[in-house]
């Protein structure tokens, strides 16, 4: 008697957690129309701010990049600069809100924009100019702002994560602690700015992990989203399911 009751009502359990599937599909739909949305799409969107959403297969190296090796410097970075066998000219300074730093004796520079690399070349031809032989700059970045990335979705820990200059999507998705129970390795979307556009693209971590694709560089700014995956979230539901059905079955077993 005992079994046939217990039968039933794994029998409801599995309608109910198909049930409760279906509403957890619908509660996500927009997540889920959005991932085939942006799979199917064949034209650009265009985005209230001006500029539009185009779906591309691969991401471009952000713009003022060189050769996409390294990116430029962003207001609110904090630079620690060090000018070799002048210890009273180093100075740590933070590009300001319109882009420039101030340096004892050449006074201000445009930061915002350059790479570290030109910054540096630019203040050893400041200096070298009246105050200096040879100077020799080094400039190193304390704070980005302009490194930073946001990782959310279906990940353990969403948040936003200071990058290395090197940075890959594998790396992005580890920092954010990798997929939760129902995050879908082949649903991670990177969305980065270009110009007034923003552009995503659809990369499978699942086929990176095992050599069969490359592994993206990922950019300060940039946003990469993990979407859910429909059968884990049914499965999840299920087991949830019949894990009630089970402490059911236990309570009336008890009971007297």
């Amino acid at each position: 008697m005992i079994g046939a009751c217990f039968t039933k009502r794994l029998a409801v359990a599995a309608l109910l957690a198909l049930s409760m599937s279906a509403c957890s599909s619908t509660s996500s739909t927009p997540t889920s129309s959005s991932v085939d949305a942006l799979q199917l799409a064949s034209t650009s969107t265009p985005l209230s701010g001006g500029g539009a959403l185009r779906v591309v297969k691969d991401l471009p190296a952000p713009q003022n990049t060189q050769n996409g090796s390294e990116q430029p410097l962003s207001p609110n970075d904090v630079l620690e600069v060090n000018v070799f066998q002048v210890d009273n000219l180093n100075r740590t300074v933070q590009v300001d809100a319109s882009g420039q730093i101030s340096l004892p004796l050449i006074g201000t520079l445009t930061a915002a924009g350059k790479t570290v690399r030109q910054l540096e070349k630019e203040i050893e031809t400041a200096y070298g100019a009246k105050y200096l032989q040879s100077p020799d700059v080094t400039i190193f970045v304390k704070e980005s702002i302009g490194q930073r990335i946001t990782v959310d979705g279906e990940v353990n820990r969403a948040g936003i994560y200071p990058v290395s200059s090197n940075a890959s999507l594998i790396d992005a998705v580890a920092l954010a602690g990798g997929f939760n129970n129902v995050g879908d390795a082949a649903k991670v979307f990177v969305y980065r700015n270009i110009g007034q556009n923003t552009l995503v693209a659809n990369y499978n971590v699942e086929e990176i992990r095992a050599g069969k694709n490359r592994n993206p560089r990922i950019y300060g700014g940039d946003k990469v989203v993990v979407f859910a995956s429909k059968s884990k979230i049914a499965l999840n539901n299920l087991k949830d399911a019949l894990g009630v059905a089970s402490s059911a079955v236990r309570i009336g077993v008890l009971a007297p």
